[in-house]
């Protein structure tokens, strides 16, 4: 393992009580661009809910089961009646798992945070055809074409169920300079397109010029092979009953291989860091002088 790019955590309880000395380091790695690795942090499943290690579970359209913890759906499956309520059941544990770590290792954050989906994930990353754009085994930064995040960080805890296998993924340059690079070609927004695109409900709430510049961002990583080969990258190899976390919006990463993961989003405003100044959207506000919200 990369000691450069991981923030080990000898700890083993999802609720803490941690020390100071871990509390201190878990936010600030977080915001300068590393992974909270916990190699002894395990989300244990029970013998029956050991059956949804399989890709079975899935509705055959979706390449993941997705929990709303503030509506209580579960999406993504076929699986009804006492079985759905045992899935949907795990997926809420696993939120609720992912939150008191949270909480106990960045009590800043947790007061203002807000979760998004908790995701479960059986399928095999590897061999997935799809195009480049949702291909997630190419480097990227997470931005989202119909939710802006409007500078909201987009903070996930992650934790390998697989019984015997690693998940790889590969982590690339720090994001200030991916910005750089990429920023020159991406031109301005015109004006209007943001009121008609909420308008017409395409986007959930108004994209600001913060989000056109992390959407072309994306694309253009995304796009760009010679990029995708050559950038600097470190590959990690994350094994079974390990717990890591990032912020995915300002960590270059793809998933490469891997199969039974899960995943909680929580989305944290820029005033709750530790230090605004390392967030993606003062970053870019430095890049191209001026605000973006």
């Amino acid at each position: 393992m990369d000691t450069e790019i991981l923030e080990p955590l000898d700890i083993t309880s999802w609720q803490g009580p941690f020390s100071a000395e871990i509390v201190s380091r878990a936010s600030d790695a977080l915001e300068t661009g590393r992974l909270l690795y916990a190699p002894q942090l395990p989300f244990q499943l029970s013998d029956a809910e050991r059956r949804f290690l399989s890709p079975d579970c899935l509705d055959g359209k979706s390449k993941n089961i997705s929990f709303r913890p503030d509506a209580g759906v579960v999406k993504g499956t076929h699986c009804k009646g006492a079985e759905r309520d045992e899935l949907l059941a795990m997926l809420q544990r696993y939120y609720t798992s992912a939150s008191n770590l949270l909480k106990a290792l960045c009590p800043g954050y947790s007061n203002n945070s807000t979760p998004g989906f908790t995701s479960f994930r059986p399928a095999e990353i590897a061999g997935r055809t799809t195009s480049w754009r949702h291909d997630d085994t190419r480097l990227h930064v997470d931005a989202f074409p119909s939710r802006p995040m409007q500078g909201l960080r987009i903070l996930r805890v992650f934790t390998n169920v697989n019984p015997k296998a690693p998940r790889i993924w590969r982590v690339g340059e720090k994001f200030e300079d991916a910005a750089a690079r990429f920023l020159p070609s991406i031109k301005s927004p015109i004006p209007v397109t943001a009121s008609l695109l909420s308008l017409l409900q395409i986007t959930k709430g108004r994209r600001t010029e913060y989000d056109h510049f992390m959407l072309g961002i994306h694309d253009r990583m995304k796009a760009d092979s010679s990029y995708q080969s050559q950038v600097f990258q470190i590959q990690l190899a994350i094994p079974p009953g390990t717990t890591w976390a990032c912020y995915t919006d300002s960590v270059s990463h793809a998933a490469m291989s891997g199969q039974f993961a899960f995943e909680q989003t929580f989305y944290l405003p820029v005033r709750a860091m530790k230090n605004p100044e390392r967030s993606p959207l003062r970053v870019l506000e430095r890049l191209v002088g001026r605000r973006l919200t």
